[in-house]
């Protein structure tokens, strides 16, 4: 999927075989809700109605998109039950006000849910099947906590399929610890402690808020409020305060609160377009997609997931780390963060990682979370124009990590 590989593409139309080039997929424009902690202002939100209030605010921002022009929406959950099921990229489609003709489905690959979305419909955009699409992710988990109706299959213990650990994301990150004990919990408290500190000075600086969409909640006890910005940051955190957290996981563990993501409430939403489309409709065009990848891990120790999908992602486009400028890495745990820039010879504190904070300061309401890394990494190239190439990246559940390669179309470079 490089930009130097083959481009030629086979279909079979009414009987023929037609040559057609892949087209290029850009990234138009990506919001998110501001993201709530678990059992706070969003407990009483629907979470298909996040989504829906995402969706009119897309079309609000691209006025030159008619409505009509989007080929397919797809809407990413993990905990697919209630207001997350239904289908849900098809209901937030029409609920959001979308025509009847345009379809919609939903996703389910856990905390990499929205990143499949946008690759999966990138996907059909490749193939000449879609122009404009809508992807987008979801978790309301004060309404639908973690692992909610899960049935593991019991051969998965009985024939010691995976590890029972694999179903404990805090465990995975101990084993995580166990597996590299020179990633240090002083190694992942600092990582947690810049964390927040970019978060704080991205929120000073006004980086995050133009994509976030403020909200109306209600509250059967406050009545309604206006939420403008994420709950979760804490900007005093110091290294004292970590270190004095407990360890829920294992006595004497070294994955706490403070140095992973928390439980959290929101939805992200973006749009994607053919470059051919987008120049066509007059669509911001922020960044090209060069490539992607998952790949598979043992699920006990999925956080490092993101090694094997980047190498194999840069493989696959014929660069090497050392191309890439700007690093959106999600951090479920600070630990799987430090694992895979450890992997690829990156210092802890380089900036060129995760500059506006992540996951340990806003939140990571699962499978929302990837569109909320390609909107970063869109921020991070529209300051950084010398910036060619990006990744976003995370590790997911069950033993899978996920990665995309992004180039700048604000680089000289890029053939914009």
């Amino acid at each position: 999927m490089g930009r130097g590989g083959p481009f030629g593409l086979l279909m079979l139309t009414r009987g023929a075989v037609v040559g057609r080039a892949v087209q290029e997929v850009v990234f138009v424009d990506g919001v998110r809700t501001p993201f709530g902690k678990a059992g706070s202002v969003f407990a009483e939100t629907r979470a298909d109605d996040l989504v829906v209030r995402l969706v009119r605010e897309l079309l609000r921002r691209n006025p030159s998109l008619p409505p009509d022009r989007i080929d397919e929406v797809a809407v990413a959950a993990t905990t697919q039950m209630g207001d997350q099921g239904m289908t849900i990229g098809r209901s937030a489609g029409l609920l959001a006000g979308l025509p009847q003709s345009v379809s919609g489905y939903s996703v389910d690959r856990m905390c990499a849910g929205a990143m499949t979305a946008v690759t999966t419909l990138a996907s059909g955009i490749m193939a000449g099947a879609y122009d404009v699409v809508l992807a987008g992710g979801v978790e309301n988990m004060s309404r639908h906590p973690m692992g909610e109706g899960m049935d593991p299959n019991p051969r998965f213990l009985s024939e010691r399929l995976v590890d029972l650990d694999a179903l404990n994301m805090g465990k995975t990150a101990e084993n995580l610890h166990d597996r590299f004990p020179h990633l240090t919990k002083q190694r992942a408290d600092a990582f947690a402690l810049a964390s927040q500190q970019r978060t704080a000075n991205a929120y000073e600086q006004v980086w995050i808020q133009p994509d976030l969409v403020p909200m109306a909640a209600r509250s059967a006890e406050l009545g309604w409020g206006y939420v403008t910005a994420d709950e979760a940051p804490r900007p005093s955190t110091t290294m004292d305060g970590l270190a004095a957290l407990k360890t829920p996981f294992r006595p004497h563990g070294r994955v706490t609160a403070g140095n992973s993501s928390g439980l959290n409430d929101g939805a992200t939403a973006a749009i994607l377009a053919s470059e051919a489309a987008a120049d066509e409709l007059g669509l911001a065009k922020k960044m090209r997609m060069v490539g992607f990848a998952f790949a598979g891990v043992a699920p006990e120790i999925m956080g490092i997931g993101p090694v094997p999908s980047t190498e194999r992602a840069l493989a696959r486009a014929g660069l090497t780390i050392d191309d890439i400028d700007l690093f959106e890495v999600n951090e479920a745990f600070a630990v799987q963060v430090l694992a895979f820039l450890d992997h690829f010879g990156i210092a802890d504190d380089d900036p060129r990682v995760n500059p506006m904070g992540g996951a340990i300061a806003v939140g990571h309401p699962l499978a929302s979370s990837g569109i909320r890394l390609m909107a970063y990494l869109a921020r991070d190239f529209e300051r950084t124009p010398q910036a060619r190439y990006g990744i976003t990246t995370m590790c997911v559940g069950l033993g899978q990590g996920a990665t995309v390669i992004w180039e700048n179309l604000n680089h000289a470079g890029s053939n914009a």
